[in-house]
């Protein structure tokens, strides 16, 4: 079954032999919708309007790659578009565009939180007895803004 730009396209070829009016009804479409195909140009509004985000978030992508669809969303927001989070995804899909997931690392104060390498690689169960101890400290707060820390040990 041809979609509707295709007959409207047939349409526009046999108009000089046929008269429109049979020619929307042989081809079940509606002679209003022929006639604002014939309007707009030959394309819809909505894919004119797609392809002019598409544009932007192209370029916001290029400048901020870790933007996903609710950043780009505020961006597109700031430019003047009145677009739906929706639509920033469906258009980012399309597109390919997918952002960079940046690693999470906990702050306190000015200092990062120091990230150990994995010694261990979940190989539990090839150690002896008492060969590695493994602890993991937890800060609980308070009401009184005082951290308790929680310590949980298990030897393998």
């Amino acid at each position: 079954m041809p979609t509707y730009p295709d007959r409207y396209h047939i349409i526009e070829e046999m108009k000089d032999r046929y008269p429109i009016t049979w020619l929307t009804e042989m081809a079940k479409v509606e002679r209003s919708g022929y006639y604002k195909w014939l309007k707009n140009g030959k394309v819809s509004l909505r894919k004119r309007d797609d392809a002019l985000l598409k544009e932007y978030i192209l370029d916001i992508h290029q400048t901020h790659k870790m933007y996903g669809y609710p950043r780009m969303k505020i961006a597109l927001r700031d430019k003047g578009f009145k677009v739906n989070h929706k639509k920033v995804y469906r258009l980012m899909s399309d597109l390919g565009i997918q952002s960079i997931i940046r690693k999470k690392r906990r702050v306190w104060g000015n200092r990062i939180s120091r990230v150990f390498d994995n010694v261990l690689e979940r190989k539990f169960k090839e150690r002896t007895e008492n060969e590695v101890l493994v602890t993991d400290i937890t800060y609980l707060p308070t009401k009184k803004w005082i951290s308790i820390p929680v310590s949980c040990s298990r030897f393998i």
